[in-house]
């Protein structure tokens, strides 16, 4: 395992909820990360986040260490849930919710 993946294994599995974005949950820096970080405020869910546009090695990285190309990505018990999309359709349909209130 690589240096990065070891550190991004390390952020995952640190935190109940964590969300790998583009800027921070206070300052998004794009429309998706804007909406997941909206998601997880609007349940009230204590998360962690990481932004990708800081370091370029976890920025590629987390695309490697889930097989997902996108992010921003969410991680819950260290198991990944999936990007936006994923994200607002299980909070749509009250499964995020679900997922993440028992983990706090």
């Amino acid at each position: 395992m690589s240096d990065t993946q070891a550190r991004i294994k390390q952020m995952v599995e640190g935190s109940k909820v964590f969300l790998f974005m583009k800027g921070t949950p206070d300052f998004p820096q794009c429309g998706f990360s804007m909406r997941a970080s909206s998601v997880l405020n609007h349940l009230g869910v204590a998360y962690n986040s990481f932004d990708v546009l800081t370091d370029m090695d976890v920025r590629q990285g987390i695309k490697d260490y889930a097989n997902w190309p996108t992010i921003p990505q969410l991680y819950v018990k260290g198991e990944f849930v999936g990007g936006c999309d994923i994200m607002v359709e299980m909070f749509q349909n009250g499964e995020l919710e679900q997922l993440v209130k028992p983990a706090e």
